[in-house]
């Protein structure tokens, strides 16, 4: 099946066009500064053909037309008309308590993603937007939404349920959600593969380290738990968001600085993290690069980051009563030797093990890392969420038709 995978942000919409009998992508890209202008599409082929060129997108239905129409293209397409996307697949951020497995979007669907708003206002609009274009633009498409908090939602209330008063939780929905659900998923699956076991008889502890951090543990197939909250600010440090404080905290500085609650929360989600603490870059690259020409706030936001997946590593472990290997993914996860090395340093009494080498060599592919004395495997592994949308975009609408007949 021929399946365009979108992630609609607000002022980007990213895409991967796949033809999933094969689990390829045929094409990729994004059109950026959508609404803005200057907006530009980055279009690539699996040939390696590419483009860059600047585009009108005054919103998100013109973005993907663009989308659209490049796939179509006599010179960098690889589809010759629109009725060869068989099934749209979205990613969605926040599907609640409600929405917990990937769906076919309907109208009671929709309005389900809409309530949402409230817990991801950030995101939920914007993935909305990109629905509704494709409704306009792909009317007799099926399209189906796969949410960033449906793989944890067989998180025990022991983990997911907060110490404040429980009415909160009736009336508001405030409980533990976690995002990067769709990564985690998918690098436990694919760490199954390279381990060569069945993953219901693994306990997993998945890193996605980028922009956004977050560790799940994983037991037998099953997140149970995950260091990201009610909303994506909590657990690890991040490149410009907080993660774990003392709630206190926050107050404290309200009141001495005056901050309005706007100003409070762009302060702990885009003024804090490596950005924060290190006053140099969100960008790991460069926070490392420094650490080594001795600056110390440098060296001390790479300490503050690599010790909180120590502790997450640790904890996890606890709570599964032991750990059958760890996994890194994302920009950083994928690609630092150094936070990978940092992170498991010292875990020796877990039988965790690294093989330098291995590890220096690792960037940007899947491999094992740890050393053959390691009793704890460890893996790097590029993650693929797109790959895992378009899956259950095929899954879903393949019973969809399964059913008509």
């Amino acid at each position: 099946m021929r399946i365009l995978v979108l992630n609609s942000g607000s002022s980007s919409v990213k895409y991967k066009f796949f033809d999933t009998s094969r689990h390829l992508c045929l094409a990729e890209g994004q059109v950026e500064r959508v609404g803005l202008s200057g907006s530009l599409l980055h279009h690539k082929r699996i040939d390696g053909d590419r483009i860059r060129t600047g585009v009108e997108a005054i919103d998100h239905g013109q973005a993907i037309e663009t989308v659209i129409a490049v796939l179509m293209s006599a010179n960098h397409g690889v589809i010759s008309n629109r009725k060869e996307i068989e099934a749209v697949g979205h990613r969605v951020a926040h599907g609640g308590e409600k929405l917990t497995e990937s769906v076919l979007v309907t109208e009671e669907v929709r309005q389900s993603i809409r309530d949402c708003i409230e817990l991801a206002p950030l995101h939920n609009p914007h993935n909305l937007r990109g629905i509704d274009a494709c409704r306009q633009l792909l009317p007799d498409v099926p399209q189906v939404a796969v949410f960033d908090t449906a793989f944890h939602h067989t998180i025990p209330p022991a983990a997911y349920v907060y110490a404040v008063p429980y009415i909160l939780y009736r009336r508001y929905g405030i409980r533990r959600y976690g995002f990067h659900g769709t990564s985690h998923r998918y690098v436990a699956g694919r760490t199954a593969d390279l381990i060569g076991k069945p993953l219901t008889s693994l306990n997993l502890i998945t890193c996605h380290l980028g922009n956004g951090c977050s560790v799940a543990a994983i037991k037998g197939g099953r997140s149970i738990d995950t260091s990201m909250g009610f909303t994506p600010l909590e657990g690890l440090v991040m490149g410009t968001r907080c993660g774990d404080i003392d709630p206190a905290l926050i107050l404290y500085v309200m009141s001495k600085e005056n901050l309005r609650i706007a100003e409070a929360t762009a302060m702990l989600n885009k003024h804090s993290g490596l950005a924060g603490i290190s006053g140099i870059s969100s960008d790991m690259r460069e926070i490392e690069n420094r650490a080594r020409q001795g600056e110390e706030r440098a060296k001390l936001a790479l300490d503050i980051f690599t010790y909180r997946i120590k502790k997450y590593i640790g904890a996890y472990t606890a709570a599964m009563g032991g750990v059958d290997a760890i996994t890194f993914t994302g920009g950083i996860g994928s690609n630092s030797p150094t936070v990978r090395a940092r992170s498991i340093e010292g875990l020796g009494f877990l039988g965790i093990e690294l093989d330098s080498r291995k590890n220096q060599e690792a960037a940007g592919v899947d491999c094992e890392i740890s050393s053959s004395a390691s009793k704890t495997r460890v893996y790097t592994v590029l993650t693929n969420e797109e790959l895992v949308i378009a899956l259950d975009t095929e899954r879903i609408v393949s019973s969809l038709e399964h059913q008509r007949r």
